[in-house]
């Protein structure tokens, strides 16, 4: 082993030989056999052992790998070193394997370690960004679970950061054929992180980009598949799936493939649907999404099928008047309750649909059931005038600070969901029934979002190792707001919903919480 004195000498060697460096093969062998002695040594090595790299091209894997016993050192300190210079080695055909490297170092915990290998990778990315997306994608697909999870985050937080010059088309159409390998089999948080890294990319920001993005996420929802209301994980798959579709659509880009789906096979079961998430109205999120698809449906082979699919289920929360009594008064205990914010997305996504065959009401229904159904419409806009009213006498007066508490909060979102809805039982009262009124869902917000706009800014990028997401909420809980009558009831406000389990994995026997194995080790 090479004491400090030598390695300086044979670093003077090399280092005064300039154009002839590479003829001191021995001066920096007596280097790399540093990485064998003791603190001072190594550090020494971890500096020399990259500078002079390049000319010794007979000596690259015992250099690389001379330097990555230096990157696995006890020394914290040395380890640091080393990996700060390990893009010195990432030349040629180098690259993919110091770029493999550094993705299997992700799995530090040392937060300034962690740093030191997101740069190096940055580093390296901006050298070669195919070469260095080969060692990211090979973790991905075949590395350790903390690993694969570390790249995927790198690249669903850093890419955005680079600029245009690295990420070309070529580059992009390469993230997009590796991530559609690794989608065959995710876990519902990774499937997320990838539509987020590829939703992201300029060459699918156009129509047929995001066409393609919709076609990929409806592969992952398996929309081919019979819709099991009982079996929780597939009642998870397809709400996760159609959380990502939603923002894709627009007027170009169709959402009817999954409304026909939603109204086929969702919409029957609805009272059947099962979940894994504790307090959540699954009905009600089912819906919600519904309703957001409805507006970008474009042509339904089995329209009218579906539009009377909707019409059923939306007259079951709608309720007839209660019988009278021969005194004028209710033979009942009780007037029945009104499910506002079921019947403002059953309503608007009935109201969507109603634009694309207009004579529904009047020339598909019978007499008897259009008569029925103009019976509960009245029916239930007298009870929400009166819920509408109690709400502006509760707001009356009532500004800023006044406003923002959560009671309020509730109470404004609510008077948002009768005003939708007594807008859209006017529209159906006109003879005949119109289409024309326009409201924004109580849950959207009322300025106007461009599609592309939806995903920005979603993620901030931590300077520390990423630690676990707990299996808790990350979205605003849903609140419950009883009117003060106590005769109506309302489920208001943003779900929350967990991002869990495999997808494409659980269709080869393998259970929905893992995936399938993969081999183990380093890959070094």
């Amino acid at each position: 082993m090479p004491t400090v004195e030598e390695l300086y000498r044979n670093y003077g060697i090399l280092a005064d030989a300039t154009e002839q460096v590479g003829q001191h093969k021995d001066a920096y062998q007596v280097i790399l056999d540093g990485v064998k002695g003791g603190t001072k040594e190594k550090r020494l090595a971890a500096q020399f052992i990259p500078k002079f790299f390049k000319h010794f091209p007979e000596l690259a894997d015992s250099a690389i790998n001379a330097q990555l016993d230096l990157c696995e050192d006890e020394d914290v300190s040395i380890r640091r070193q080393a990996i700060k210079e390990l893009p010195q080695f990432a030349t040629g055909e180098n690259l993919p394997r110091v770029a493999d490297i550094l993705t299997q170092l992700l799995q530090t915990d040392d937060s300034a370690e962690f740093n030191l290998v997101n740069n190096a990778l940055l580093s390296i990315f901006k050298m070669d960004a195919k070469g260095t997306l080969g060692g990211l994608f090979s973790q991905i697909l075949q590395g350790e679970d903390i690993v694969r999870e570390r790249a995927i985050k790198f690249l669903s937080t850093k890419l955005k950061t680079l600029p245009d010059e690295v990420l070309t088309k070529e580059v992009e159409e390469l993230i997009l054929t590796e991530s559609k390998k690794v989608l065959e089999d995710v876990t519902g948080e990774e499937f997320v992180l990838f539509m987020k890294i590829l939703s992201g990319l300029k060459s699918l920001q156009t129509v047929s980009g995001r066409q393609q993005l919709v076609e990929l996420v409806a592969e992952q929802a398996d929309l081919e598949q019979t819709f099991n209301p009982s079996d929780p994980d597939c009642v998870d798959r397809l709400l996760q799936c159609t959380r990502q579709a939603v923002p894709l659509f627009s007027k170009n880009v169709h959402s009817t493939r999954f409304v026909t789906y939603f109204c086929e096979q969702v919409l029957p079961n609805l009272s059947s649907l099962t979940t894994p998430v504790e307090g959540l109205d699954i009905q009600l999120e089912v819906l919600k999404l519904l309703a957001e698809m409805s507006s970008f449906c474009g042509d339904m082979e089995k329209l009218e099928t579906n539009l009377r699919k909707l019409f059923d289920k939306l007259l079951e929360y709608m309720p007839l008047p209660p019988e009278e009594a021969e005194n004028g008064e209710n033979a009942g205990n009780e007037e029945p309750k009104l499910q506002f914010s079921y019947v403002e997305c059953l309503l608007y996504s009935f109201h969507q649909l109603g634009r694309k065959l207009p004579d529904f009401l009047t020339a598909k229904l019978n007499a008897e059931k259009l008569k029925d159904f103009k019976i509960r419409l009245q029916y239930f806009a007298r009870g929400l005038q009166v819920y509408i009213r109690q709400l502006r006498l509760a707001l009356q007066g009532k500004t800023g600070e006044a406003l923002k508490t959560e009671e309020n909060k509730i109470k404004v979102v609510a008077l948002k969901i009768t005003n939708n809805i007594n807008v859209l039982i006017k529209d159906l009262f006109h003879i005949p029934p119109s289409y024309k009124s326009t409201v924004t869902l109580s849950w959207k917000p009322v300025q106007k979002v461009e599609i592309g706009q939806k995903r920005a800014n979603e993620d901030t990028t931590s300077g520390s190792p990423p630690k676990k997401s707990s299996a808790g909420p990350k979205r605003d809980a849903r609140q419950i707001y009883n009117p003060p009558s106590g005769k109506y009831s309302s489920n208001l406000g943003n779900f929350n919903y967990e991002q869990r389990g495999a997808f494409r994995g659980s269709r080869g026997g393998r259970s929905w919480g893992a995936r399938g194995n993969r081999s183990r080790g380093r890959l070094y």
